[in-house]
């Protein structure tokens, strides 16, 4: 498929989606959320994909939010387009946090808004030393998407994440990681390159495996006790039944390095 607001390549079982508006700052529009569902289904679907990056084209920003002149210029109808762009935005973050493989957001720049959404429902999240992040919503007199009030508070704690959305509080990279937002800080120049290698190496991992740790995760919010444990038994023995789980035992047993195939 032909994209026009993302590039989108498989390098090595690798798969980079990068936010390409980068003259408006790879804001998100209602092309963009179209096409984000599309190729997360892609990720989701397409087996030889074993880690997924997601970053953004150009020098300054990430993702700068939802494209507010394209939402200004529905007029009276600006209430039913955001409907229909956070239902495409919605379904492609279900996709991205529920698939298999992993997911890590490299953030090139401005995250704020929708890109610092996107920050949130990241399995990993790292950015360059040019980083900023902030939440921007209020600013412009509405209230968060893109999963943020779902994800953040559990990532940075409710009382952070309020400061962030009332205050419009900026937080640079260093800022960020303190707050535990992100994994890891890169020069800006190696964002990229440090980021392709964490992928690599998750892409040679157990990927069903993977898969079921984040169902876990996600599960943990709502669960009790005896419910997780119970789902812990049930993920970790089918995941014993794979082949890279037996493949994982035996090498343990024979001192080996194993080779996962991601079935």
């Amino acid at each position: 498929m032909n994209y026009k607001t993302i590039d989108f390549e498989i390098v090595d079982k690798v798969a980079t989606i990068k936010l390409n508006r980068p003259e408006y700052y790879n804001s998100l529009n209602e092309q963009m959320a179209k096409e984000l569902l599309n190729v997360a289904y892609e990720c989701d679907q397409n087996s030889s994909i074993r880690c997924v990056i997601l970053t953004g084209e150009g020098e300054k920003a990430f993702c700068s939010g939802g494209d507010l002149k394209s939402f200004y210029e529905q007029e009276e109808n600006v209430s039913r387009h955001l409907k229909e762009v956070t239902h495409c935005l919605h379904g492609a973050i279900t996709r991205f946090s529920r698939m298999d493989a992993p997911l890590i957001v490299a953030v090139n720049g401005v995250a704020a808004g929708a890109g610092l959404s996107f920050v949130g429902f990241a399995d990993l999240a790292v950015c360059s030393d040019k980083a900023s992040f902030v939440s921007a919503y209020s600013k412009a007199g509405l209230t968060p998407d893109g999963s943020s009030s779902y994800f953040l508070p559990r990532i940075i704690g409710s009382r952070r994440y309020l400061e962030l959305v009332l205050t419009n509080k900026i937080l640079s990279s260093k800022e960020a990681l303190e707050w535990g937002l992100i994994n890891k800080i890169f020069e800006h120049e190696i964002l990229y390159k440090e980021t392709f290698k964490i992928a690599k190496e998750l892409s040679e991992g157990p990927t069903l495996a993977f898969g079921r740790t984040k169902e876990l995760v996600h599960n943990s919010f709502t669960s009790s006790l005896e419910g997780q444990m119970e789902l812990e038994t049930i993920m970790i023995s089918k995941s014993a039944d794979t082949e890279d789980g037996k493949a994982g035992i035996r090498s343990f047993v024979k001192k080996e390095k194993p080779t996962f195939l991601g079935k």
